[in-house]
């Protein structure tokens, strides 16, 4: 008999993500918090070391494989928004009294949360915003608000110092600067020959999905913070012709997957060797040719072919970066649509809440000795990101984390010498981060004992058990909050990231449909209109994951998802149809017209073009 399945909120809050151990990463972290507090201490100023180790901390949390280009702005900008949160609070906290104070934070709640619904680097930001402001008026200090904001910009810096200059696993492979970028192509060409040897099995739809991944991440990597539009060296410019070369390859192999007809092992061969390729920088050599027997595995054949000229080239051509088709009028959307509406309501609510509940117990002395009431504001930021998990295994995670590392700490805090220990114990848990960041109750644990022994070495007494009940009652606070009704629809996150996808699909359908001879157009179309779909599934993903209460708002979105998927690819299929035989067969048409009308159905207008 077997055993039944646990539900979604459960299995979540159990599941943890796999790898191998980013030991570059984990270098960083220990090279990072711990001697920024050594130096804050050794030069007599270790309030502000403490800062730039917090600093640090979230910084590390943030430091997720890439490349160096991206981690300027997946580090930099987040540390900015934390060091004007810092600047804001230490100044609000001297200057307001609570209840002022309280609207203050609320009104910065709000904004913060709509900026979050921007986009993965916007929601860091928004989180450190809080977080820097929640310290700087819950931990009162002596330095100056700019002091303090310098301080913290320093101790990211640091990190991100770290993240530019130390070398990486494969960084000796060619150009140093690149290493990261030459991964992540390099695992675009992985995912087509992944692809191609599951096409007609089941494992076929999972392989696609990766594709896509792998698509996005090369297409972050390659597109960080530059001066100009195009690449600026001959390494960068050949990495980038090696990259569009993967484009006409994994629009053939979607047209494969599509057709759903198994094909041999051969054709997977030649994606490998390209992958081997950009890892090592070095030279193709032959590569086999598929077997030319129909339209898509032409265009393989032919697609193989151009990026094996495009490797063999000693210098790169120019070619204009396939960005985002993003600016400052789609974050603008994204923040004061539905689902930043709803998601800053909700920011704004658990945030003034527990800062209101945090200086009326301070006030009260319930906090004994000490002089901060920052935790319980900071906690509820984490535990109120929805990018970070479900809300029940937030809470699960932040609850059994916290009391994890507290009660490590509280041994810990009994045998380490201070301050020599304490500044060990930092190092130790600085490493750890990168690692913990796999689990959100892991990482708890180790925020946990990294924030404690930050906050002991500043001279604050041991702070456990406070710590256990502040984060129990602002999982309380924000369990309560998140199931309040809000005006409007429930699950506005959601249908606004399926609108986009849906948008996008239609984008990308007009575009095939037209006949374009515009091929980085139609490539920029397909990218924009997978990524959006794989954001979309993300957030349906995590939404299906909720207590049932909240589960239900965003019921049958996964089926709108699915047909769009289809729409997608059957796009795709008729695009490199298009481009052997001028014109689409009966299969094409009616796949399409049945996509479209099950959307129709499913409440989703996507008006098939005239050119059909």
């Amino acid at each position: 008999m077997s055993r039944p399945a646990a539900p979604l909120w459960l299995a979540h809050a159990l599941r943890a993500q796999r790898g191998p151990v980013p030991w570059s990463a984990v270098t960083r972290g220990a090279l990072a918090a711990g001697p920024l507090l050594l130096a804050g201490v050794g030069t007599g100023h270790t309030a502000l070391g403490v800062l730039a180790a917090i600093a640090a901390m979230l910084a590390g949390i943030n430091d997720r494989p890439g490349s160096r280009r991206a981690s300027v702005k997946r580090l930099g900008v987040p540390a900015l928004a934390g060091a004007l949160g810092l600047l804001a609070g230490t100044y609000a906290g001297q200057g307001l009294a609570a209840v002022p104070l309280t609207l203050a934070l609320t009104l910065l709640g709000l904004v913060a949360g709509g900026i979050s619904a921007v986009g993965p680097v916007a929601s860091a930001a928004g989180t450190q915003l809080l977080v820097g402001a929640a310290i700087g008026a819950g931990m009162p200090a002596a330095q100056s608000g700019w002091q303090r904001a310098l301080a913290f910009l320093a101790g990211a810096g640091w990190l991100l110092v770290l993240r530019l200059a130390l070398p990486t696993p494969g960084s000796l492979a060619g150009d140093f600067r690149f290493d990261g970028e030459r991964a992540a192509v390099a695992g675009v060409y992985d995912a087509v020959a992944a692809l191609l040897d599951a096409v007609g099995g089941e494992r076929a739809t999972a392989r696609r999905a990766a594709l896509t991944a792998a698509l996005d991440h090369a297409q972050d990597a390659l597109a960080g913070p530059r001066l100009r539009r195009y690449a600026s060296s001959a390494a960068e410019r050949r990495l980038h012709a090696q990259y569009v070369a993967a484009l006409p390859l994994a629009e053939a192999a979607t047209a494969l997957f599509w057709a759903g007809e198994p094909i041999s092992a051969r054709a997977a061969e030649g994606p490998r060797r390209l992958a081997a390729a950009v890892r090592g920088n070095t030279g193709t050599g032959p590569l086999p040719a598929p077997h030319r027997s129909a339209p898509a595995l032409r265009a393989l054949d032919d697609a193989l072919l151009h990026a094996a000229e495009a490797f063999d080239q000693g210098k790169g051509a120019q070619h204009r970066l396939l960005t985002r088709r993003t600016g400052l009028p789609g974050a603008l959307r994204a923040a004061f649509g539905t689902g930043g509406r709803e998601y800053g309501l909700r920011v704004a609510v658990c945030f003034g809440a527990s800062a209101a509940i945090a200086q009326a117990l301070h006030h009260t002395r319930w906090y004994g000795e000490h002089q901060h009431w920052y935790w319980l504001p900071a906690t509820a930021v984490f535990l109120v990101k929805p990018d970070l998990g479900p809300l029940a295994s937030r809470v699960l995670c932040r609850a059994a984390g916290t009391v994890l590392g507290a009660l490590v700490f509280a041994g810990l805090a009994a045998l380490l010498p201070r301050p020599a220990g304490l500044i060990a114990l930092v190092a130790v848990c600085g490493a750890l981060v990168p690692v913990a960041t796999r689990h959100f109750a892991a990482l708890t644990a180790v925020v946990t004992v990294l924030v404690l022994a930050l906050v002991m070495a500043g001279g604050e007494p041991q702070a456990s058990v406070s710590r256990i009940g502040e984060t129990l009652l602002a999982c309380a606070l924000v369990l309560v909050v998140g199931h309040l009704p809000v005006p409007g629809e429930r699950g506005g996150g959601v249908r606004a990231r399926l609108a986009t996808a849906g948008s996008a699909a239609h984008a990308y359908l007009v575009h095939v449909l037209g006949e374009s001879d515009d091929r980085a157009e139609r490539w920029a179309l397909r990218r924009e209109a997978y990524r959006t779909l794989a954001e979309a599934r993300t957030a349906i993903a995590l939404a299906a994951a909720e207590l049932p209460a909240l589960a239900r708002h965003t019921a049958g979105t996964d089926a709108v998802a699915d047909v769009l998927e289809r729409l997608v690819d059957t796009t795709t299929a008729c695009a490199v149809h298009l481009d052997e035989t001028g014109r689409l067969t009966a299969r094409h048409v009616s796949q399409l017209q049945d996509a479209l009308a099950e959307l129709r159905h499913q409440g989703v207008e996507v008006p098939l073009p005239a050119a059909a």
